[in-house]
């Protein structure tokens, strides 16, 4: 992996498998500062009840697997620019901030599970557009959802294994079917489990992650520069990360998903992102 050889306040960086890998040991969020000052691994608010941000450094990073055919080929990406992306799912709390102003026009059920700090579920690709539009105007600044791409190499956060975490999915590292017995068959509140090296949480497991994408079955013409790709089966929009009801081989950081982008699904929710420079 390239481009990620600078120093960064508060970070370190290690060379592990010949990538590198970053740990983030940020302070609490914080919501003054431009868009201009902000630093790869700094965490921020647009205001105070927006979704937590965290700047993702530029850099690059083979993208896909061999696992799947939906993975190949696996292809070189580069993230020129840094951007930030929302380090948890957005929450029902949040969502249902956007309903009570009448920016998202649907509220979603929540399985009895409970709303609050849990993942927003039920919400399909339209929903999640509508979401990041009310936010954007609300605050002034371009949220979007994350490219495919984008969400891959956060997710990645300089690893190259299955699993940020490593080659196997282990117990207690995430919220799916085989992560272990920690309330089975259900989400949990977002940031349950550790976070990645780039500091976010639940890139594995938990609620299945909408991203701009349109659907395409192979990685064959992807884009190698980090933007969403808009050609192919657009209505069909691609999830990422897997869900709590998924088994292990479906919550590793290349795994993909589709479904269709106007229907709701009890597993799949989102996080948000936008660019900073």
């Amino acid at each position: 992996m390239h481009g990620l050889s600078w120093r960064f306040p508060e970070w370190r960086a290690a060379a592990i498998f010949g990538a590198v890998l970053i740990v983030c040991a940020a302070g609490p969020a914080r919501s003054e500062g431009s868009d201009a000052e902000r630093l790869p691994g700094e965490i921020f608010r647009d205001c105070p009840d927006c979704p937590e941000l965290v700047v993702a450094p530029p850099g690059e990073f083979d993208m896909g697997s061999l696992v799947k055919p939906t993975e190949q080929p696996v292809h070189h990406v580069r993230i020129a620019k840094a951007f930030a992306i929302g380090r948890r799912d957005v929450t029902f709390a949040e969502w249902d901030r956007c309903v009570a102003a009448g920016g998202c026009k649907f509220s979603p059920p929540d399985q009895g599970w409970g709303r609050g700090d849990r993942p927003v579920t039920n919400v399909d690709w339209d929903d999640a557009v509508e979401f990041v539009a009310w936010i954007s105007k609300t605050t002034g600044k371009p949220y979007r959802l994350p490219t495919e791409a984008e969400w891959e190499y956060a997710a990645r956060s300089g690893s190259t294994t299955p699993y940020w975490w490593g080659q196997d999915v282990g117990v207690g590292r995430a919220q799916c079917a085989e992560c272990g017995d920690r309330d089975p068959g259900r989400t949990v509140p977002v940031g349950s489990f550790k976070p990645n090296a780039f500091g976010l949480y639940d890139t594995a497991g938990n609620a299945a992650e909408w991203v701009e994408d349109c659907w395409n079955a192979s990685y064959r013409g992807a884009p190698d520069d980090g933007s969403a790709w808009g050609t192919g089966d657009c209505s069909l929009r691609v999830l990422r990360g897997g869900s709590f009801a998924d088994k292990a081989l479906a919550v590793r950081s290349s795994a993909r998903f589709r479904y269709d982008e106007d229907v709701r699904y009890y597993a799949n929710g989102f996080r948000v992102a936008r660019d900073v420079n």
